[in-house]
């Protein structure tokens, strides 16, 4: 059976739809935007890889003078250590003896292995986990407005970094946050509040880990932070457009897919359903942007079906069988929803990558 993938060399009008493709020289120039602007406000930069999932990805960031990569997942962790990683950040409550098993393997071979913990049964768990052997460095998570996770006050934070630190097994490295957009005087003020009573406990705090792209470029708005974690950025997409973040012309992932269907003058379906935009609105009222078809509106999706309502597109309607290609309003979901993504420079295919790390969830 012929391969589904295309070959370097491949144009788009021979590739099968729906398809994610991503554009070399973007991906490249929003890389090289993020780091020298990190690198000028003397920011450690740890790009989380959820938005690609992809180690030749994550090694480009690296070769640029990222410090290390930022992983959700225990499983997503092991995938790029697996693929030589040794500086790696898991920022969530690693919780339950199967996982604190695969971590502490994952431990025992990257050399700069970090979790997070807001609460004393995380600490604890780890500490249990670790106990006899090479601790473990913690970073504790804190709630600056994103109201996810993370303990609730400077208060909170110093009381579990003391624990952290009157604990065997873990060791305390400093604290991390998530914020809210456009949430950076909330993160210096809880920062350096929290700072203050660490210093007055003796406690060193060597990291203060920010993080998000919507606020990526607001970094410097947070002195008291040492590094900054990002993951859309690589890629960019809707959403990060309506932040004022990028334009649409930083965007470097589209998908690819074709009109399947013209059942009225006023209505299109595309090949790309739910299983290859994903149903993230973000704020939004529809599922993406149709590069070749301003004003239309991706107005519902199906499995494998995308209606889009022509009624308002400035124009003439497309063909069947014309392909187009689509914004996403959240392109690190497409990522986990595809095994492999295609690259290319100028509608011709440069190399196809497999999402090593699709699926990582545990």
């Amino acid at each position: 059976m012929t391969s589904p993938w295309p070959k370097p060399g491949t144009p788009f009008s021979d590739i099968l739809t729906p398809m994610p493709v991503i554009d070399e020289d973007r991906v490249v120039a929003n890389i090289a935007r993020a780091q020298a602007y990190m690198t000028k406000h003397g920011k450690n930069f740890r790009p989380h890889i959820k938005t690609h999932k992809i180690p030749a990805v994550a090694q480009q960031q690296l070769d640029e003078g990222a410090v290390g990569i930022n992983c959700q997942k225990v499983t997503e962790a092991e995938v790029f250590a697996d693929a030589g990683f040794d500086d790696i950040l898991i920022t969530y409550n690693v919780l339950g003896a199967p996982r604190l098993a695969r971590l502490k393997a994952l431990h025992a071979r990257v050399p700069k292995l970090t979790v997070v913990a807001d609460s004393t049964v995380t600490v604890d768990g780890l500490a249990a986990a670790f106990a006899g052997g090479l601790p473990i460095a913690v970073l504790v998570e804190c709630d600056t407005g994103g109201a996810r996770c993370g303990v609730q006050s400077p208060a909170d934070a110093a009381a579990l970094a003391k624990h952290i630190a009157q604990t065997g097994g873990v060791r305390f490295d400093g604290l991390l946050t998530y914020p809210s957009v456009d949430g950076a005087s909330k993160v210096e003020t809880f920062m350096k509040d929290t700072l203050d009573l660490l210093s007055e406990a003796g406690i060193d705090c060597p990291v203060r880990s920010n993080g998000g792209s919507p606020d990526l470029f607001s970094a410097h708005l947070v002195p008291s932070a040492t590094e900054h974690r990002a993951g859309t950025y690589v890629y960019s997409d809707r959403s990060m457009v309506r932040a004022g973040e990028c334009t649409v012309d930083d965007i470097a992932m589209h998908v690819l897919a074709t009109v399947v269907s013209r059942p009225t003058p006023t209505r299109a379906v595309l090949d790309a359903g739910s299983k290859a935009l994903t149903s993230d609105l973000l704020g939004f009222t529809d599922h993406g942007e149709i590069v070749e078809l301003p004003g239309a509106r991706i107005v519902s999706l199906s499995e494998e079906h995308a209606v889009v309502d022509l009624s308002h597109c400035a124009v003439a309607a497309p063909a069947v069988g014309a392909q187009v290609r689509v914004i996403p309003n959240h392109t690190c979901v497409v990522s986990n929803l595809f095994d492999r993504v295609v690259f290319h420079r100028s509608g011709v295919v440069t190399r196809v990558e497999a999402v090593a790390a699709r699926g990582t969830v545990w």
